[in-house]
């Protein structure tokens, strides 16, 4: 009898763990929230972004996928939106990775972001 309750337990903290990793990511293979450091200013849109760590937040405003960043550990922290394309990779990120361009004044804009885990990057 003790077996089959251990048994029991295992099964639902696996099912339990499972529900929690799916939670994760949402119905487009991207998780709702994540962090990103950006160790020179970049433009994100037509905000110009400080260095620094910003929580990034997938959000959708009605079919239009938005992605906010806001900074972190500051008093003041900057925010910025701008809508994104959610282009389906092949398989899951390995790595987080940031790509940029250059404007006229040679700053950094951002162009795409791909979080580790995910199944699609975001490109602006």
């Amino acid at each position: 009898m003790r077996s089959v309750k251990a048994v029991a337990l295992v099964a639902i903290c696996v099912l339990t763990l499972g529900v929690l990793l799916a939670a994760e990511q949402n119905k487009y293979g991207v998780a709702d929230t994540r962090t990103v450091t950006f160790d020179e200013p970049i433009y994100v849109g037509t905000t110009l972004l400080p260095k620094g760590e910003y929580q990034v937040k997938h959000t959708m405003k009605g079919e239009e996928h938005v992605m906010v960043f806001r900074q972190m550990g500051v008093k003041n922290p900057v925010e910025a939106s701008v809508k994104c394309t959610l282009v389906p990779l092949p398989h899951k990120a390995d790595l987080t990775a940031k790509s940029y361009s250059h404007n006229d004044a040679q700053q950094h804009v951002l162009s795409e972001l791909v979080f580790k885990g995910d199944t699609a990057k975001h490109v602006f």
